[in-house]
């Protein structure tokens, strides 16, 4: 037999109700139908318990009220006040439990001492919902989420890896005073280990490469020498200081280069390169292929 009530649950995204009556009905077996209504409401529990605790987050020491809820919502019918008053108890529920959580983490990373503010949310939300007494437009509102948002991350981010950015502008400052060091318009620094006479690759370029990348203190994060894999890109699908530097290499030269935060992964942290990192490349252009 089919479990319909589970069909039900996903349906209706978990929904939980609330309301008054929390007596259990007192089985009456009288007929065919009664008997098969009670075994049918029995065989339709099977795995909801664990359900209810692990997809939805019901405390069973509320089974109470659970069984208020359930009643409440089984006796209404049709009635389509409390089907709008239990709809918004559904997605309340959703925004309390997915929605601001998911901003939270979106925004703030692993910072639970900082939240959103919920009421502003609400504010919003219900606004949009009723299209009454808006500050703006839904369209404006979401390009507006947007910018505040990646305004807000990037702070964030500047405070907890400030000293990251400050170091790399160090590095590079003292770098390009180094014998043998040549400074690009872009910033992008590099000194020539061993000079090539093949051709020089244009931006959409493929490209055979061997490299190691390290960071300003020495620790390297990926090594295609130490693999024994040449890998083949096209020129132009790579960080921008990558790009830079590959555009001036002639084929069969090798390489140092020194690549600054915003033309490596800038705020975004990457396996082990942390946000604003200044990226150290050992590249050697072993071929130019055709665009």
């Amino acid at each position: 037999m089919k479990k319909l009530f589970f069909g039900a649950l996903v349906a209706c995204a978990a929904a939980t109700f609330v309301g008054c009556g929390n007596s259990t009905p007192k089985a009456d077996l009288k007929t065919d139908v009664d008997t098969m209504s009670y075994a049918m409401g029995m065989s339709q529990t099977q795995g909801l318990k664990e359900f209810m605790v692990e997809r939805m987050g019901v405390d069973t020491a509320y089974m109470d009220d659970f069984i208020k809820g359930l009643n409440d919502g089984a006796n209404a019918g049709d009635d389509k006040k409390k089907a709008a008053y239990y709809a918004g108890i559904q997605i309340g529920q959703q925004i309390s439990n997915q929605m601001v959580k998911g901003i939270n983490h979106e925004v703030f990373g692993e910072d639970s001492t900082k939240t959103i503010s919920l009421k502003n949310f609400m504010a919003g939300f219900i606004s949009g919902t009723t299209g009454k007494k808006g500050l703006m437009t839904i369209d404006e509102a979401a390009k507006l989420a947007q910018t505040k948002m990646m305004a807000i991350k990037a702070k964030n981010m500047e405070k907890e890896y400030g000293p990251n950015k400050v170091a790399g502008e160090k590095f590079l400052a003292a770098n390009k005073k180094k014998p043998g060091v040549v400074t690009l318009p872009s910033g992008v620094q590099y000194k020539v280990i061993k000079e090539g006479n093949g051709p020089m690759p244009k931006d959409t370029s493929m490209v055979k490469v061997n490299y190691e990348g390290k960071t300003i203190d020495g620790k390297v994060f990926d090594s295609s020498f130490k693999r024994g894999e040449a890998v083949d890109l096209r020129a132009n699908q790579v960080i921008k200081g990558w790009t830079e530097a590959l555009v001036h290499m002639p084929a069969g030269s090798v390489w140092e280069v020194y690549i600054p935060q915003e033309l490596a992964y800038g705020e975004r942290e990457q396996g082990q390169i942390k946000p604003f990192s200044v990226l150290i490349f050992k590249i050697e252009l072993i071929s130019v292929g055709g665009k």
